[in-house]
């Protein structure tokens, strides 16, 4: 395993040499004649009833964030300050958040968040693809007039730079670049899949592969997109309008648009190495967080003492919306009747009434009964326990009820018959699976 990890860390040093101080200090400039496109419209079905109701993008993170606020964040605290965000899927939480939290920009600056919803075209009114959602707001990105255009994914979690990538992009001369990470071959297939040569350029890009390619000189690990690109304006516009008048394709940029780009020599990778922000140790933090297990365990990673994520840093805060709650309150000081959490994350509102909370974060507005134990587990907003609950690797859905004397996590095959439990064992419970009704937006 020591030679494994030497091994990896000496490739991805001789692999990413941007200077981040050059980098920096040319990259605020080019942020600020850049538009970033937020892609947001997913309803990222893996994460199966947690997205019954709202888009991926919108989903409570970390206690009080949206996966949102992280492109969002990354965006302001690169200086990109022109931002569309596409959005389709169930979209109404989503445009709300936004409208009450990221309404600070300043238009008389030339300062904007814009909503963009499907236009509507002759061709249907849904966004067809990634490059479709973009190619249907093209005369939008003309009038704002960028030297480069960002497409962004709107539901995953890193902090990034984009002016240290939108730096290296212009010193490699590209036309398009897309910003990779190294994943476990293992793990490849759920991602477009880059093959490099010496200088960065993309030789080869495929989509999910079955059979991933692995990095040479580095087996067992593959380059990975990241869904992150970079784009000189002109050169998008005139690969936008092809696509669009391609009658085979699927108007995808992962699919369609980037293997075609492979084949032309224009497309060049990213190293996240070298643009993550606030990285611990040797390793980029980035998580897809697409299905219900990686959902808990990125929740999971922030309750470690050391996160890899550290969400604590005032020079590159995560913004969101967040309403005027009081802090968090712990109740009860007896032997066995006590109100406390270790190693846990409790937002505002939050009372905890004579419960053991240990590994665990519980969301905006939560309340817990007595003589509970609740561990390991994801409490999403405004979710009421009873008491003497127990709960072990869960997720609980917003606005949720739990009964006196509840219990889920513990035994697997009762949860089963009731609830979804995950391949790795944890257990998914929204209103609908308790039989009750919402009439609030989530």
């Amino acid at each position: 395993m020591p030679q494994m990890i030497e091994q990896h860390r000496a490739w991805r040093l001789s692999a990413c040499p941007l200077s981040a101080g050059g980098a920096a200090a040319s990259g605020a400039a080019l942020a600020r004649r850049a538009y970033a496109m937020i892609l947001a419209g997913g309803r990222g079905s893996r994460l199966r009833h947690l997205t019954d109701w709202r888009a991926k993008p919108a989903m409570p993170f970390a206690g009080s964030l949206r996966i949102i606020d992280f492109p969002l964040s990354n965006c302001i605290n690169s200086g990109v300050r022109r931002i569309g965000v596409a959005t389709q899927y169930m979209a109404h939480g989503l445009i709300h958040h936004i409208q009450r939290g990221w309404n600070f920009l300043d238009d008389q600056f030339d300062e904007f968040i814009d909503v963009l919803p499907a236009q509507q075209h002759a061709r249907g009114g849904c966004y067809l693809g990634t490059a479709d959602a973009v190619f249907q707001n093209i005369n939008l990105l003309r009038i704002s007039e960028p030297e480069h255009v960002l497409i962004l994914a709107g539901d995953h979690v890193y902090k990034m730079d984009y002016g240290v990538m939108l730096a290296d992009h212009v010193a490699k001369g590209a036309d398009a670049s897309v910003a990779c990470v190294v994943v476990p071959l293992e793990q490849a297939s759920a991602f477009g899949v880059l093959a490099v040569d010496a200088n960065w350029r993309v030789v080869d890009f495929q989509e999910k592969p079955d059979r991933p390619t692995p990095i040479p000189g580095l087996p067992g690990h593959a380059l990975a997109s990241m869904g992150i690109y970079a784009f000189r304006a002109g050169f998008l516009y005139d690969v936008l309008t092809r696509d669009h008048a391609d009658a085979d394709s699927g108007h995808d940029f992962g699919a369609d648009v980037l293997p075609a780009l492979a084949r032309g020599g224009t497309l060049y990778a990213h190293c996240f190495r070298d643009s993550c922000v606030n990285m611990v140790g040797d390793t980029p933090y980035w998580r897809d967080v697409g299905t219900v297990d990686a959902y808990w365990e990125a929740n999971m990673d922030l309750v470690q003492v050391t996160p890899d994520l550290n969400l604590y840093d005032d020079n590159w805060p995560i913004r969101t919306h967040l309403a005027q709650l009081p802090p968090a309150k712990f109740v009860f000081n007896d032997d066995g009747f006590r109100g406390h959490a270790m190693d846990s994350m409790i937002a505002h509102g939050c009372i905890v009434s004579g419960t053991t909370i240990e590994r665990s974060l519980l969301s905006l507005k939560v309340r817990v009964g007595e003589r509970g134990l609740i561990e390991d587990s994801v409490i999403l907003p405004q979710v009421q326990i009873g008491r003497r609950v127990r709960l072990r690797r869960v997720v609980v859905d917003k606005l949720c009820v739990l009964p006196d004397d509840f219990s889920a996590g513990h035994d697997l095959e009762a949860d089963r018959r009731r609830f979804h439990v995950t391949a790795r064992g944890v257990t998914l419970i929204t209103p609908e699976m308790l039989g009750q009704t919402v009439h609030q937006a989530r």
